[in-house]
Formats: structure tokens, C-alpha cells, sequence
């Protein structure tokens, strides 16, 4: 099922428990959390002193009758809580860069971790590209969140505590009503406000997602939009979708220019106010000069983060949607699981069987219909039929991509929902027919079969496959790159590359999808003998189109509508005269 990102923004958010989620990640460093919290106690408590001794050196310069003489121990004074106030605060920063850091690379790694056990299925459903775009957002928000907790929400929760505390106990409670009364007014505004445009927001990030999935699709399949001329196609879809963006984004800048303005008019409204009184108080001679430039400090000291509040509540808002939808990621089910007592596959001989085999990707279209076979240990069965038959699905079915929906597969008797996918596909080579390469150096990509191999059990991996003096022949020789999905080499060298990478991992149980589909004639009889040189000791399942590279197969399986029709060896097949023999014949008419 494919998830909306709007759904996911929208619908069954638990805010409370991401952010016990995010607080579970400060547990690795507790300890410099909690001084992270004092150094920032430690820093609002030297900010809110410097106002109190502002207000000390004016008085102290107001009441002197005398020869006027520095008042050093309170400019000392002032210069240390300026100095503390940015020794702690870069203190704080500093110490708690750790935790955060931390939070980001658990966090990324528990996402990539959950994606791979995943099921095929959900990658194949959902895009590459917004999944991409989403975790971005999802793992910086982590990042984000305890910035604001941090560095915004307490640092103000900390200074405006002080300052009432300072007020209260000092002046008038007036004082303490206009600065908070001010605040509440300020904050509901941005609240309403920020909830009445938060879905021009959404509305960006879900045509952003679209836009930029749109576009690496486009360069994904470069190739195809090559083919067929359609640069302009794709850019015209591509600016569709930004020319929504564009709207929506104009909207939201206007939309938050009112809410700025509204903002800074009750900042400037409750500053005025508060200044009146306090030079009232100054007239009526119950407030010194000095009491009246702290107020003002303290207004200042107030307001200025206050005024960021509005940001800052716009970003939490955000940064709760995205984070929401990396932990419902994280709380998505993997479909395929190990079961809770899955022992790992114990291969002695290496035999498959699949015995009546029942699978569809939909419940209401089945694939395979019964499918019953074997592979004895060290024999070769290829399976051959039309496209749609469902010959791929069955290497899918044995890697465990996906279960059965009735029947089993089994490897020397073991149940293969019954052992650890980690062993069962330990077990197991595979050279696809669509070889994907990883965007590293060609010796990269075929160690890639057995990370441990040696260099010299890789070179003799590559003589096997016929691409060991190619590989020479580059001016880069093994450091050459492939480029993005092996986009660097033709169809026949990725395959060569697919081949010796399965070849390194000298599995038990070898599939071929149509290994030799994309070599030259010459190089394809090569790597045949070398196939069969290997295949001569493992259990093999090939999967075919072209009859000829399968004559020799120990027994040859053609499907048509998810069901085996017919089963044999290569002549005894051809003598049955049925679907197969009019396969080799089609076969034979297209080579002449």
C-alpha cells in the first residue's frame, strides 16, 4: 500500500510520543545533556544580571554629588556577565553538539536498517524520490527539535522566569502583568495564526516531494527519454508540478508577512505601554533613571527572542509533521519477518523443492497455480515460457522477497519461512537479467559477491567471467567507475560484472536469469562453459529465453499461466512435440 505523505501528515500523529522518541536518543549521552542545561541556566542567569547592573552604574552616576570616579567593581561586574553569558552559551553549544550529532547518525541508521528489511514490495510501490526527500526532512527533524528544545523553548522558559522573578520582587506587579500579559496575546496570535496557514506548508512539501520524484525519475531513466525525444515532456511536467509549488509558496510568504506584522505591532503595542508606566514611576519619584533603562533592557532581552517565537513555533510545527513521518516509517511492520525460533539454513546438499506453490502480488491475481518441482543437489533445471508466465517470480519466491500464499520451498528439506533470510540468502547467487551496479569502481562492484575475497580471488572471479582483460585494457583498470547503475558500461559488461560477483560467492544455490542475454555470440559460448563448469557442482535454477543456452539442463520446465505444462530434458521434450517444441521451432525460424 502506498502511503500519501499529506495522510501521513494529517491523520493519527501523536506528537507526545515522537517527542518521548526523540528525548529516548539523549539516553546515550545523559550526562552531557544535563550540563548542557546548566551551562544554559548558567547563561540566562548572567544575561538577566547584566540589566540589574546597568541599572547600578546609572543610578551610581545619577546620585553622585561629588567628583565623579569610575565605578570599576560594577563595570567589572558588567564585563564578566557579558563574558559568562557567552562562555556558557558556547559551553552549551558545544557540549550538546555531541548528543545531537549522535541522535542523527542512530537515527539514519535505524532508517536505512528498517528500509532494508523492508519488503520488496514497498520499494517497488513506493518512489525513490520521495522517500528520499522525506527521510532528509525526517532525520534533520530529530536535529531540529532538540535545537529547539535546546537552544529556544527553555532558553525562554529559563529568562522569562528570571525576569518575573526580578520584577515581582522589585516593582509594581503591573509591570509583570503588562510583560507576560503581552507575551500571551503575542503567543495565541501566533498560535491561531500559524494553524490557519500550516497547510499552505504542507501543500510545499508534498509538491516539493512530487517535484523532485518527478525529476530523478527523469534522470533515472535518462536513457528512455532519450530514446523517445521527450526532454520537453518531462520538463513540462516537471514545471507543472513547481508551477503549483510556486502558488502555494507565494501564498504561504504573504500569509506569514500578516502574521509578522501582527506579531511586531504587539511587540511594539506592550513595549510602549510597559515604557509609559515606568516613566511614570520615574516622575513620581518611585523609580530611579536606573530602574527605568533595566526595564527597558529587560524588554529588549525579552522580546528580541520573542520576536523569533513566531519562526520558532512555524518550524516546530513542521518539524513535527516530518519527523512524524520518519517514525511512522520506523513503526511500519517489515512484511516478510524471521520468525521469532528461525534457525539458520543448514545446506548439506543444496536440493529446492517447491511443492504446490500458490503466490500472487495481488490477492486478486495469481501468478503461480501450483507449482511443483525439484532441483536435486548438483543438477541444473531451467525454467522457460512467454513473459508473464511467471518464471522471475520464482527467484523472488526463493530469496524470500515474498511468501507463499499456500504450498512451501524447501532447501534440503528446511522450510524456507522457517530459517533466517540472512542465511537463506547467504546461500543463494543470483546473476539477474537487468544487472544493476553501484556507482563505485568496477573491483568495488564485483568484491561486492564477498566483501572478505582477496584481490587475487577477485581478479580470478573476473577471469571466469571474460572480463578480466577488458577490466586491464581501461586507463583506470580496476579503480574505473561505472557510473550510476553501471551506466558507464554496456548491457554485456554489466553482465560480466554480474557474473563474477556471483561467481566470488561461491553460493550453494546458483539462479540465472538469462545470464548471457546482452553478450556477443563468442563471449556467450565462453561464459557458457564456464557456467556449466560451475553449475556441474551447485544446484542450479536457470531461468530462460533463449532455448539454446538450456539443452544441456538436466531438466527443462515450460510455463504458461503460472502453471508448469510440461517438464523433461531437451530431447525428450522436443519429442513430445508440444508447447516447448514450438518454442524451439519459433526460435530456430527467428535465428535463420
Amino acid at each position: 500500500m502506498i502511503v500519501k505523505r499529506d495522510s501521513l501528515e494529517h491523520h493519527d500523529r501523536d506528537d507526545l510520543l515522537n517527542l518521548r522518541r526523540v528525548a529516548g536518543y539523549l539516553k546515550a549521552y545523559r550526562g552531557r545533556a544535563i550540563f548542557a542545561l546548566l551551562c544554559l541556566i548558567v547563561a540566562k542567569w548572567a544575561n538577566i544580571g547584566i540589566p540589574l547592573i546597568l541599572r547600578d552604574i546609572v543610578d551610581y552616576f545619577d546620585k553622585s554629588t561629588q567628583l565623579l570616579v569610575l565605578p570599576v567593581s560594577l563595570l567589572l561586574a558588567y564585563g564578566a556577565l557579558k563574558l559568562a553569558n557567552s562562555l556558557f552559551s558556547e559551553l552549551r553549544d558545544s557540549v550538546f553538539s555531541r548528543v545531537r550529532y549522535h541522535a542523527m547518525r542512530t537515527l539514519s541508521n535505524q532508517v536505512l536498517e528498517h528500509l532494508h528489511n523492508l519488503s520488496l514490495r514497498f520499494h517497488l510501490e513506493r518512489k525513490t524520490g520521495a522517500i528520499s526527500r522525506d527521510l532528509e526532512r525526517g532525520t534533520r527533524s530529530v536535529s531540529t527539535m532538540m535545537n529547539f528544545l535546546v537552544f529556544s523553548f527553555i532558553p525562554i522558559f529559563v529568562e522569562f522566569t528570571l525576569v518575573a522573578v526580578v520584577l515581582l520582587k522589585n516593582y509594581d506587579g503591573i509591570f509583570a502583568l503588562i510583560t507576560f500579559g503581552t507575551i500571551v496575546v503575542y503567543v495565541l496570535f501566533t498560535i491561531a495564526i500559524s494553524n490557519w496557514r500550516i497547510n499552505y506548508r504542507h501543500n510545499m512539501n508534498r509538491l516539493d516531494s512530487e517535484g523532485n520524484t518527478q525529476a530523478f525519475d527523469s534522470l533515472i531513466n535518462y536513457e528512455t527519454v532519450k530514446y523517445f525525444n521527450n526532454e520537453q515532456l518531462e520538463l513540462r511536467r516537471y514545471d507543472q508540478t513547481l508551477s503549483e509549488w510556486e502558488e502555494v509558496a507565494v501564498k504561504s510568504q504573504n500569509s506569514m508577512s500578516a502574521l509578522n506584522f501582527g506579531q511586531s505591532a504587539i511587540i511594539a503595542i506592550g513595549v510602549t505601554i510597559i515604557m509609559i508606566f515606568a516613566a511614570q514611576e520615574v516622575v513620581n519619584a518611585r523609580m530611579s533613571i536606573g530602574d527605568l533603562v533595566m526595564v527597558n533592557a529587560f524588554m529588549l532581552q525579552l522580546f528580541i527572542p520573542l520576536g523569533a517565537l513566531g519562526m520558532i513555533y512555524r518550524q516546530f510545527k513542521y518539524t513535527l509533521a516530518d519527523m512524524d513521518l520518519v517514525f511512522k516509517l520506523l513503526s511500519r511492520e517489515p512484511e516478510i519477518q524471521d520468525q521469532a525460533d528461525a534457525k539458520d539454513l543448514q545446506v548439506s546438499k543444496g536440493e529446492v523443492r517447491f511443492e504446490n506453490v500458490h503466490f500472487g502480488y495481488q490477492d486478486d491475481r495469481e501468478i503461480l497455480k501450483g507449482v511443483d518441482f525439484s532441483v536435486p543437489a548438483g543438477k541444473t533445471v531451467a525454467v522457460v515460457g512467454h513473459s508473464g508466465a511467471g518464471k522471475s517470480t520464482l527467484a523472488r519466491l526463493l530469496f524470500r522477497f515474498y511468501d507463499v500464499n499456500d504450498g512451501g520451498i524447501f532447501i534440503d528439506g528446511q522450510n524456507v519461512q522457517e530459517v533466517s533470510q540472512s542465511s537463506l540468502r547467504k546461500a543463494i547467487g543470483i546473476v539477474p537479467q537487468d544487472t544493476v551496479l553501484f556507482n563505485d569502481t568496477i573491483f568495488y562492484n564485483i568484491q561486492y559477491g564477498n566483501p572478505q575475497a582477496t584481490d587475487e580471488q577477485v581478479h580470478e572471479a573476473a577471469k571466469m567471467a571474460h572480463i578480466h582483460d577488458f577490466i586491464e585494457s581501461l586507463p583506470e583498470k580496476w579503480e574505473t567507475k561505472v557510473g550510476e547503475r553501471g551506466l558507464k558500461l554496456s548491457g554485456g559488461e554489466k553482465q560480466r560484472v554480474a557474473i563474477a560477483r556471483a561467481i566470488l560467492k561461491r553460493p550453494a544455490i546458483l539462479v540465472f536469469d538469462e545470464a548471457t542475454s546482452s553478450l556477443d555470440s563468442a563471449t556467450e559460448q565462453a561464459i557458457q562453459r564456464t557456467l556449466r563448469q560451475i553449475s556441474a557442482t551447485t544446484t542450479t535454477l536457470v531461468v530462460a529465453h533463449r532455448l539454446s543456452t538450456i539443452t544441456d539442463a538436466n531438466q527443462i520446465l515450460v510455463m504458461a499461466q503460472g502453471k508448469v505444462i510440461e517438464r523433461g530434458s531437451h530431447s525428450e521434450l522436443l519429442q513430445k512435440n508440444g508447447e516447448y517444441r514450438r518454442m524451439w521451432d519459433l526460435q530456430l525460424e527467428t535465428n535463420e
